[in-house]
């Protein structure tokens, strides 16, 4: 299955999609699946609005090449589906970091950790708290400034869990990733941010997923 995936992926999807001019297309594996029997894919693809990505799906079902690249995929029989399910989750932007960003990364890929950190909160206020904690509260500034390599910070605006937002940073190594975020913790600004009372209780779930780079992946 996942190597159907990655060919599919590879060898018609990305190329069909930068044809229509998307670009900066991420596609990672989550590292603690690694050796699992299930393996999770995640595919990080920038539009510039809503109406972009219904055009691109629609372009797709004309695209010959595409077709014919990826037919093995698209064609698959309903007893060999390439995949056991996928969830497709739509996010707009923070205001603050209103384009998604190449990290600026030179190690090896195969020793790279982007990190996938997914906050829910108890309610869609106290949810819209903490995106203001991220904007005008600075976290997005702090980040920046710690050299984090974030690709994006965004509202999830339609998936399985809501209220939600979503974000992900990137180093060289997981060496890298816990130095980073030891002065994080440490840093003045964040202890100073952290301890305002209006701040206080606006995340109830926290996930972290470790994703490493494909080789055929943008990022």
């Amino acid at each position: 299955q996942g190597l159907q995936i990655n060919t599919y992926l590879e060898k018609a999807l990305l190329p069909a999609l930068h044809r229509q001019g998307i670009k900066n297309i991420g596609v990672f594996y989550a590292i603690s699946n690694d050796t699992a029997a299930v393996k999770d894919i995640y595919v990080l693809t920038p539009y510039p609005n809503l109406n972009a990505k219904l055009k691109t799906d629609n372009q797709l079902l004309s695209d010959k090449i595409f077709l014919e690249d990826g037919k093995d995929y698209i064609n698959a029989s309903y007893d060999k589906s390439p995949y056991s399910y996928f969830e497709t989750i739509l996010m707009q932007a923070f205001r603050d970091a209103p384009i998604m960003q190449k990290p600026a990364l030179s190690g090896p890929r195969d020793k790279r950790v982007y990190e996938l950190r997914s906050y829910e909160s108890a309610t869609e206020k106290i949810y819209r708290n903490k995106v203001e904690m991220f904007n005008e509260g600075g976290e997005v500034v702090l980040f920046k400034r710690l050299g984090f390599n974030a690709i994006f910070y965004a509202d999830v605006i339609s998936g399985s869990r809501m209220p939600n937002l979503m974000y992900i940073t990137s180093f060289e190594d997981k060496a890298s990733r816990d130095a980073h975020w030891k002065t994080f913790v440490d840093d003045p600004e964040w202890k100073r941010l952290s301890g305002l009372p209006q701040y206080q209780k606006n995340v109830s779930k926290a996930d972290i997923i470790f994703l490493r780079p494909t080789a055929y992946s943008d990022y």
